[in-house]
C-alpha cells in the first residue's frame, strides 16, 4: 500500500491506496500516529483509491479518531469514498462517527 501524505496550515491530507487490509493497516496506523505525536489533530483522509477496507483497517480508522477527538483537539474526516467503503462503514454502524465530504477541497475547508 502507498500512502502520501500533505501538511496544511489547517490540517494534514493522507491518502492511501489500495487495499487496507490486515497487512496493510499497520502502515497507516503509523503514519497516523506519527502525524498525532505532533500535535496535529485534524485529519483529512482521502479514500478515493482505497478499493477494500477490512475490519483491522476500520479499527484504526476508530482508534486514531478516538486520539483526535479527545479534549476536543480535532477529528477525522473522509473525502471522495467509494460506495462499497461507504457501505462498510454503514454496515460497522459507523457512518455518524466519521463526516464524509465528495471532494478533498471541501474536506479541508471544513476545518
Amino acid at each position: 500500500m502507498d500512502i502520501s501524505t500533505l501538511q496544511y496550515k489547517r490540517c494534514d491530507v493522507v491518502k492511501p491506496v489500495g487495499h487496507l487490509d490486515a497487512y496493510t493497516a499497520p502502515n497507516l496506523e503509523e503514519i497516523l500516529n506519527g502525524i498525532l505525536a505532533k500535535g496535529r489533530y485534524r485529519i483529512v483522509l482521502d479514500l478515493s483509491e482505497v478499493d477494500f477496507l477490512s475490519s483491522r483497517g476500520l479499527w484504526v480508522l476508530v482508534e486514531a479518531q478516538k486520539k483526535c477527538k479527545r479534549y476536543n483537539r480535532g477529528e477525522i474526516v473522509f473525502a471522495d469514498l467509494h460506495p462499497q467503503i461507504n457501505d462498510t462503514f454503514r454496515l460497522a454502524g459507523l457512518e455518524t462517527y466519521f463526516k464524509q465530504f465528495d471532494d478533498v477541497v471541501t474536506a479541508v475547508a471544513s476545518f
